[in-house]
């Protein structure tokens, strides 16, 4: 995919946060400056008295927050436009005749900011009366019980009566799809959820119909609300019209333990808050990190936890004569895997590891082979989906593959990589355009890299970033060109010294194989000899387990404090929300058992040591949330000259796309009713639309 656009440093994160990395290229570029220079005239302002100097166009609102004044908001939220409609944050200005907004009105010089005079307070409280006229008393029973802003300002700033004798309105809810409730009677139409999709999510899918009273706020259509970030209308609703449909009726907020943690079922390295009770998942919540997800988080990442609890492997289980596999002990399958392993050296034993292995069972499972002089050790080899987007952000995009439906309008050059090579040569009329480019950005696909001519494709994007590099004039930190990966431990393993994809090892079957967590299905029965023995180390029954004869159960993300790098190169934990299931342990600690009994001893006994081995091998894995600098591009645009330059005719286009590529990547959303749910509402709001009805 290429794109071509001007943006700011933020804007790359919130790409990543809803992008999968595609076999394509992308390209970026400014068209302009668009950062003005600061103001060098401060406004004075009095908050209570107290006297400010804040900049030209400051708000009330963030002039009171300056302070540390919190002023009471619904519609308002920092990351959406302004609408001002809740009038909730009225303030008095002294000497002003009445109220004003304090999220849209623009401080002017010599104001003083009353947040707390008796006009303020009757406002609101006026304003809180009007809001609870219409709406509906079941807190008891709302989802949003304990953490509604509704109810928190009710108490702070509401009366204790209402002048209103009129019925409540009552309003029908919305089928929005499998993952949101919706109860539109409590609905306050603050708009954040309209906004959101819009500006956020990059969708239409949400708006408002009706005027005054009759005011609703939904799809226009009984449809589903199609977006890969549905789910964070949730968190940002202040009332309980929007929650969560697996989650409801499950438990309240203050009854669960809330561990900080990160996402692993993309790259993007989300960071998250996974709520537990009584040693089970209950739900999972975005956590605020400006530099990757901001506050936002896929439907995936938020709604895949129930698959963390079914297909789990809880025993170890060896195959029997009959080819059936069976429980066994810990001791039995131990010893067992270190004896296959005493009898294979060389290319004669290889490792295939999956996409949610942590670093530390990565370096665990190196070592051992090595010590078996083997190097024979992959990742899986995948083709990820389509699509990627940011938006409002003055961004001009070209792309490079297979023309999508993205969120965000585009300059499609075309779907053959020869195109790449035109760009490279300076022959393609966008050439010129990249040319002037203030801060051009190339962003390939690790898709793309998986043909049999990735070498030349990689090659071609290497020569458009160095020339784009030269043109811009910009500075060696900027980071022109970037490889979108599309799984947690893909940068991880690279930096130990895993090769990408399983190609070796079927042109040379090895008569040991070893998958850890490998359950892409890049590698079959049939690619390897009749005689080859399968271990299968993993914490879900899927597609690597069906083939294995020993299976060793091991932890998932949230059962342990591993090691994950995402694609930026920003290591990052996860921490130990709930113990692993059964018999299941951490991943490294079985390697070391297995490394123990079949004498090969591996250095480390601790997490610690484990770390250290780490920092040996790869020091930035252990250099937690900073980014690691790229450095190769001299060096690759060195390598890519030794690369055979022929280009494949074939489209740059994956396999195939559907929406399983996004719902159901890995074993943790495949086990997820949840996301099996959201396979089938999508595949049939496409049929619907492909086969309208006629009335």
């Amino acid at each position: 995919m290429l794109v071509a656009s001007m943006l700011r440093l933020p804007a790359v994160s919130r790409a990543l946060g809803v992008a999968h990395s595609t076999g394509s290229v992308a390209i970026t570029k400014n068209v302009h400056n668009a950062a003005t220079a600061a103001a060098s005239n401060l406004v004075e302002v009095f908050v209570d008295g107290k006297p400010l100097m804040v900049e030209p166009g400051t708000t009330v609102l963030q002039a009171c927050e300056k302070v540390g004044v919190q002023i009471p908001r619904f519609c308002y939220h920092e990351r959406l436009s302004v609408a001002g409609n809740c009038r909730m944050c009225l303030v008095e200005i002294e000497k002003a005749p009445k109220p004003v907004a304090a999220c849209a009105m623009p401080v002017m010089k010599g104001w003083n900011i009353l947040t707390d005079s008796d006009k303020t307070r009757k406002a609101r409280e006026g304003v809180m009366e009007f809001l609870l006229a219409n709406h509906p008393l079941d807190c008891p029973i709302c989802d949003q019980g304990g953490e509604c802003d509704l109810q928190d300002q009710s108490m702070q700033f509401g009366s204790d009566r209402s002048r209103f004798l009129e019925s409540k309105r009552a309003v029908e809810d919305k089928n929005i799809g499998p993952l949101i409730k919706t109860i539109m009677t409590r609905c306050i139409q603050c708009t954040r959820c309209v906004r959101f999709a819009s500006e956020i999510a990059g969708v239409e899918d949400l708006g408002t119909t009706g005027r005054g009273n009759d005011l609703q706020i939904g799809t226009y259509v009984e449809k589903m609300f199609m977006s890969e970030l549905s789910g964070n209308v949730i968190d940002i609703c202040p009332v309980g019209a929007l929650t969560s449909k697996p989650y409801a009726f499950t438990s309240r907020p203050w009854e669960t333990r809330k561990t900080e943690s990160i996402d692993v079922l993309d790259a993007v390295g989300s960071n998250i808050v996974v709520s537990t009770r009584g040693g089970e998942v209950m739900r999972i919540l975005p956590r605020l990190h400006e530099d990757i997800n901001e506050e936002w988080i896929s439907d995936k990442t938020r709604f895949a936890y129930d698959g963390l609890k079914r297909q789990r492997l809880t025993q170890p289980m060896v195959k029997d004569a009959s080819g059936q596999l069976v429980a066994t002990s810990w001791e039995d399958v131990l010893t067992r895997v270190a004896g296959v392993l005493q009898g294979a050296q060389g290319t004669s034993v290889a490792a295939i590891v999956g996409g949610m292995v942590d670093a530390e069972a990565l370096i665990a499972l190196k070592d051992m082979l090595n010590r078996l002089n083997s190097d024979s050790l992959c990742t899986e080899e995948i083709f990820p989906m389509a699509g990627a987007g940011w938006l409002h952000n003055e961004l001009q995009v070209a792309l490079v593959g297979q023309e999508v439906d993205l969120t965000y309008t585009y300059d499609h050059l075309g779907e053959s990589a020869k195109v790449l090579q035109e760009i490279a040569a300076g022959t393609h009329s966008f050439s010129k355009v990249l040319a002037k480019a203030k801060r051009p950005v190339v962003v390939l696909g690790s898709g793309s890299l998986q043909r049999e001519d990735g070498g030349a494709i990689h090659a071609a994007v290497s020569t458009i970033a160095q020339n784009a590099r030269v043109s811009s004039g910009v500075e060696e930190s900027w980071k022109v060109l970037n490889v979108l990966h599309r799984v947690a431990s893909q940068v991880a393993a690279l930096d130990l010294g895993y090769k990408p994809g399983v190609e070796a090892i079927r042109k040379n079957p090895p008569k040991v194989l070893f998958l850890l967590g490998a359950d892409a299905g890049c590698i079959t029965r049939q690619d390897l000899a009749k005689d080859s023995f399968i271990i299968y180390q993993g914490h879900h029954g899927d597609a690597g387990a069906t083939m294995a004869d020993i299976i060793l159960p091991g932890a998932a993300y949230t059962e342990k404090c591993s090691t994950y790098v995402n694609t930026e190169g920003r290591a990052q934990q996860t921490r130990l929300a709930v113990t692993a299931p059964g018999m299941a342990r951490e991943d490294w600690k079985i390697i070391r058992a297995i490394s123990e009994l079949a004498g090969l001893t591996l250095p480390y006994e601790t997490m610690d040591e484990v770390r250290d081995r780490l920092a040996e091998v790869s020091p930035n894995l252990v250099r937690y949330d900073d980014v690691e600098e790229a450095n190769y591009f001299k060096q690759a645009n060195e390598l890519a000259k030794a690369v055979n330059q022929t280009i494949l005719t074939e489209p740059l286009v994956p396999p195939q796309l559907t929406v399983r590529d996004f719902y159901m990547t890995d074993p943790i959303s495949r086990a997820s009713q949840t996301m099996a749910k959201c396979v089938k509402a999508v595949t049939e709001g496409a049929q619907a639309i492909e086969e309208p009805s006629i009335c």
